[in-house]
């Protein structure tokens, strides 16, 4: 895997062109359609703007955390905690029961660089080994830490300001934004997009998450995407690594996707899309505004997919039980320090990782 200028960067498929790739309309898009959002509640379509509005349900991750936090550095970039929650409750049920609580089935630490021209993304496997800080619970109180404790139990014994405290003491660096997606959620917004395009270079044949699929092209409805972003026994070493590639692989699908959606030439498709993000999204309190959400996003407008560089955690498997991994010390430190200097996460950081080993990746391409 090769720096920034290197295959490690998601990339468009096709061949290279000079104009904006696909992933830079799709941020593009993106911007404009939640600023479109924003003006339609300054034009008379104030319940537009009310209601989704009132589809977001911030929280407040700085009060539950206080000071006791990395240095918040005030450069212009930007640290932002990604979560995909697993919970079995409500509308989530039909995934499993519900066994005491959600867990963060997906977790991704997005690093967007100063001047907002590149993004570092680090995934972080669910069954990583770490050291949990005590946290204080959804109730008010305390949840003990632990020595050895899965990282997405973090999210199960104190919510999201446990998942942010367990990030930051992993990596020193504060995360200045947090945003969740639930499984409902996800699977609406697919579809409301009308499915992804992709081609599965072999079967696909998962029955814990759903999903079988022949080789060849498909497009897949919410439902069929967010068996693939749980697919795990059917590809690869059946690991939450090779689930990993997999989410890598889809993102880089839909963020082409995206961008050839025309969005702004309807307003209904883009009212129904405004309509189930805010829906689908926990933010922080800093983000729980459709405002807020745009400036956000218009902060990103310049990135291409050319410019966001994606790895997994450098770690080992655990010798202790296989079913889990353990960071690499070390080469973590590389891609927590590079993030720290606002550079690129440097290859040698993830040569000997089993995390972006594999050939899971290879099963999913785009379009």
């Amino acid at each position: 895997m090769g720096d920034q200028s290197r295959g490690g960067r998601i990339r468009a498929t096709g061949a290279r062109r000079r104009k904006p790739g696909a992933g830079r309309r799709a941020m593009t898009v993106a911007a404009w359609a939640a600023a479109a959002l924003v003006l339609f509640g300054g034009s008379g379509l104030g319940y537009v703007y009310v209601k989704l509005n009132g589809n977001i349900k911030g929280i407040d991750i700085n009060a539950r955390l206080g000071t006791d936090r990395p240095v918040d550095v005030d450069n212009g970039s930007m640290d932002i905690l990604v979560l995909g929650s697993d919970s079995r409750s409500g509308a989530n049920s039909s995934y499993g029961r519900d066994q005491g609580g959600a867990r963060s089935d997906t977790a991704m630490i997005v690093h967007v660089d100063e001047g907002h021209r590149t993004a570092s993304v680090v995934s972080v496997p669910r069954d990583t080994i770490v050291e949990r800080p005590d946290c204080e619970n959804e109730d008010g109180g305390t949840a003990d830490g632990a020595r050895r404790a899965m990282f997405n139990t973090a999210y199960e014994v104190g919510g999201p300001a446990c998942a942010v405290k367990t990030v930051e003491r992993m990596s020193g660096i504060r995360m200045d934004h947090y945003i969740e997606v639930d499984f409902t959620g996800f699977k609406q917004l697919i579809d409301e997009l009308g499915g992804v395009e992709l081609t599965t270079t072999e079967a696909i044949d998962d029955p814990e998450s759903h999903l079988r699929l022949e080789p060849g092209a498909h497009t897949l409805d919410g439902e069929q995407a967010l068996g693939l972003v749980r697919t795990r026994h059917s590809v690869g070493d059946g690991s939450d690594l090779g689930r990993i590639q997999l989410q890598q692989a889809f993102v880089k699908a839909l963020i082409t996707q995206v961008g050839e959606i025309g969005l702004l030439s309807s307003p209904k498709k883009l009212y129904d899309i405004g309509d189930t993000a805010t829906r689908a999204i926990t933010p922080d309190s800093e983000l729980d505004t459709v405002k807020e959400l745009a400036s956000f996003a218009g902060g990103l407008k310049n990135l291409g997919a050319r410019d966001v560089n994606m790895i997994t955690l450098p770690v080992r498997y655990d010798p202790a039980d296989p079913n889990r991994v353990v960071p690499l010390e070390k080469a973590s430190e590389q891609v927590w320090a590079a993030l720290r200097a606002d550079r690129p996460i440097p290859a040698s950081a993830t040569a000997d990782s089993a995390g972006d080993k594999g050939d899971a990746s290879d099963v999913v391409t785009g379009g």
